[in-house]
């Protein structure tokens, strides 16, 4: 089968660069009709410009409900959302009891919040069409302990998982699929790759030998599970966690 995605409308969040650009510039390369947003309106421009289809961007705050409704009438009816907006917003591990509630709640909200205000912006035209498709981008944080040790990272992402399966069995009447890729870790993005140079070379050798396949992945490996969950391909798959790891 071939992939192709002619004809409908995809949403990305968190799109700015990483998984969500590589996510984005594949199904505007399939021949989706692609909505980008994110907060970082410089790097949506270059999403924008080296996309090789069709590809708007949006600066949204998927923290903001009111702003996910408005931003989502603007795009009309979306076939497939890819909720990938998420991250540790610059933070780092420390002992549980020096954690804020700011910090605690800044990071449930883009990485749990926003994917539940979104979906709930999208539905209603999916429910009308009688067909759907989303995807969420937990991480290997949602499946066991983080590599960051932030404990809400790893609770977040957790909870993205069962918000996946929660919405696959509320939603499967309306023939609206819910699945979830969870990430290992990549060098994707600035957080990721001062990550991988905090870790030095021991530490770097450690984290590869971990994985079976040796080696780390790239945003790409990433993009192509999303696409499988969109095609057809998985036309009766649903509720299902894909762990995009190399093996562990």
């Amino acid at each position: 089968m071939q992939i192709r995605f002619d004809g409908k409308t995809v949403l990305v969040t968190g799109a700015a660069h990483g998984f969500g650009r590589a996510i984005a510039h594949s199904f505007s390369r399939l021949g989706a009709n692609v909505w980008a947003w994110d907060l970082n309106a410089a790097e949506l421009e270059e999403t924008r410009s080296q996309a090789e289809g069709h590809c708007e961007v949006r600066r949204v705050d998927v923290t903001d409900p009111q702003a996910v409704q408005e931003a989502a009438q603007e795009a009309g009816g979306v076939d497939i959302l890819v909720n990938n907006a998420g991250g540790v917003l610059g933070q780092v591990g420390k002992p549980l009891e020096a954690v804020t509630p700011a910090e605690w709640n800044s990071i449930l909200a883009v990485n749990l919040s926003a994917a539940f205000y979104t979906a709930q912006a999208v539905v209603p035209e999916m429910k009308r069409r009688r067909w759907g498709r989303i995807i969420n981008i937990s991480s290997g944080a949602g499946l066991g302990p983080s590599l960051t040790g932030i404990q809400a990272y790893a609770s977040a992402k957790a909870g993205l998982v069962n918000l996946t399966r929660q919405l696959c069995h509320e939603l499967g009447p309306y023939n609206i699929t819910v699945n979830c890729v969870a990430p290992g870790f990549v060098r994707s993005n600035p957080t990721t790759e001062r990550q991988w140079q905090s870790y030095g070379e021991e530490g770097q050798r450690r984290l590869v030998e971990s994985i079976a396949l040796r080696r780390l992945g790239s945003a790409q490996n990433i993009a192509d599970g999303v696409l499988f969950f969109a095609s057809g391909l998985a036309d009766w798959v649903s509720g299902q966690v894909l762990s995009v790891d190399g093996g562990k």
